[in-house]
């Protein structure tokens, strides 16, 4: 008999590991593109009710480990699948927009990458639905963050 991958208890706690590695190498992408994220954020012609720049961090820890833990739980049913090419398309969109956005001072290419992002967000929590609730349900907080951080883009991007 044949133990999947995912069945086994080693493994599936080394995989939890390598979704967490791939969030963590998402998030540096965009801490390597750019050298002082706040001050480039604090030099920005922005809205009143955008958020201070220490909010950013902590927001996206607990988004990150979210996102880690619902790929893990998504993969430990179904394995690589449709749902999974849905996940990693939204990782690799979501590690595009600061080096978009603060890297290259590309407002308009990093909006357009965020209603990108938004839809493989999108189809990534419908795909997931079908396999883990819950693993669809920890996804929600970062769509609407991307909502929210999408209006924001486009605001930053008419006011500068």
């Amino acid at each position: 008999m044949t133990v999947h991958l995912a069945r086994r208890p080693a493994a599936q706690w080394w995989a939890l590991a390598g979704f967490f590695a791939a969030v963590i190498a998402v998030a540096l992408v965009g801490s390597l593109a750019v050298a002082r994220p706040a001050d480039d954020y604090a030099a920005l012609a922005r809205p009143g009710w955008a958020p201070p720049s220490w909010l950013f961090g902590p927001v996206w820890t607990v988004l990150y480990a979210m996102i880690a833990v619902a790929g893990w739980l998504v993969w430990r049913r179904a394995g690589w699948g449709p749902a999974m090419w849905a996940y990693t398309l939204q990782l690799v969109l979501n590690a595009i927009w600061t080096p978009l956005f603060f890297g290259a001072g590309q407002r308009g290419l990093a909006f357009a990458d965020i209603v990108a992002l938004w839809l493989a967000i999108a189809a990534t929590v419908l795909l997931f639905r079908r396999i883990s609730a819950l693993a669809a349900w920890l996804l929600v907080p970062y769509w609407l963050w991307v909502t929210f951080a999408g209006a924001l883009n486009f605001t930053i991007w008419h006011l500068n």
